[in-house]
């Protein structure tokens, strides 16, 4: 049976929520798998949880109740949890407080094994797996506000023949010629 220890330090954290991370209406899970210690180093081993409990969850003792339901299904479930050098963070939202025992602990399961899953090496200059085939997401490829594939590029013409402006705030005014953006009230503009 493995030790499991606790979270303490906000930067450990910090450092944990750059990792994987796994969501379901329960919980969150955000974990990170440590490097391996240089020799003489007295760095941690092993997993290691902390928890996060907010207080848009409930009042104090709701988030104290919620706690101690994830620190018994931690202790539970220390046995077939993944002995790996990982740091994981538990951020509860309130249907953890009224779940069933046992599906708490199939979803700590779940979410530790997926948050502390070693990395694959990434290969090549693309960031996703997309990269592999040779397609480019149309995001970055057409960029923020280019139209879509299909539509026209050029400004659309107006009933009187002018063109629209293409700057995104203005808009056509009834006679065809472009206005400018109008305020949140509707009323004259300080200025």
């Amino acid at each position: 049976m493995s030790t499991i220890g606790r979270l303490t330090r906000r930067s450990d954290f910090l450092a944990a929520a750059g990792g994987r991370r796994y969501h379901n209406e329960r919980l969150s899970a955000q974990g990170l798998v440590r490097a391996e210690p240089a020799a003489g180093d007295d760095a941690p081993e092993g997993l290691r949880i902390g928890f996060t409990i907010t207080k848009r969850v409930g009042h104090a003792t709701e988030r104290n109740r919620i706690r101690r339901r994830l620190r018994a299904a931690v202790a539970e479930a220390a046995g077939v949890l993944p002995a790996r050098d990982a740091d994981v963070v538990l951020v509860a939202r309130r249907p953890a407080l009224h779940a069933p025992f046992q599906t708490l602990i199939e979803d700590l399961r779940q979410a530790v094994a997926v948050v502390t899953k070693p990395q694959a090496a990434k290969t090549g200059a693309g960031s996703g797996h997309r990269a592999e085939s040779g397609q480019v997401s149309s995001r970055r490829r057409r960029g923020k506000g280019a139209p879509a594939s299909g539509a026209s590029a050029t400004a659309p013409v107006l009933a009187t023949g002018a063109t629209a402006s293409a700057s995104p705030g203005s808009r056509p005014d009834r006679a065809g010629a472009p206005s400018s953006p109008s305020n949140a009230c509707d009323g004259p503009t300080d200025g």
